[in-house]
């Protein structure tokens, strides 16, 4: 529970209940290396986790791995992260999912994207900034949630761009037109 009685320049003050269970951070750092970054491939600067070898499994693997991310995620949002923050998290989440879930790209993406680490990362950031540091954060997130927007209001302009251009060939190709 988050203490809203705050003002603008102070951070927020967690306030857990009596009996609740919260991760500390360094049990949620322990838990991302262990998905992320636990093994390495000798002679190389590579590692990775249980994440990219449970991600091998087709379907199941990335949808089971993603709710182990929504762990690390829910333990932020109880300790005050912004939403914004947390939205980013969640993009991190389904960037993941998403491309962790084409076969064999996927995989590889795995090694590399380290959603877990990014997520606890972020939530460490958040909890050890003074007031002044949580504006430039927050600045941070919201960049990289405006860039993921762009990007995908780009993927769709391009898709309905694509989708009108096969509507018009078919539509020529079928009712004759210059």
């Amino acid at each position: 529970m988050i203490d809203r009685s705050r003002t603008p320049e102070s951070p927020p003050v967690t306030v857990f209940q009596e009996g609740e269970h919260v991760p500390r951070i360094g049990d949620l750092e322990q838990l991302a290396r262990w998905m992320d970054s636990v093994f390495a491939i000798p002679g190389t600067p590579i590692r990775f986790g249980f994440d990219a070898i449970i991600g091998l499994l087709p379907g199941a693997g990335d949808t089971l791995l993603a709710l182990v991310s929504l762990y690390i995620l829910q333990a932020a949002a109880r300790y005050g992260v912004p939403r914004v923050t947390l939205v980013r998290m969640a993009l991190n989440v389904i960037i993941d999912l998403v491309i962790g879930s084409l076969p064999l790209l996927g995989d590889f993406f795995d090694v590399a994207w380290k959603a877990n680490t990014r997520n606890v990362a972020l939530l460490r950031a958040h909890a050890a900034a003074t007031p002044g540091e949580l504006r430039r954060v927050r600045r941070g997130d919201w960049l990289f949630v405006a860039a993921i927007g762009a990007v995908i209001l780009a993927v769709l302009a391009g898709a309905l761009l694509f989708t009108y251009w096969i509507v018009v060939a078919i539509g020529r190709a079928l009712f004759g037109g210059a």
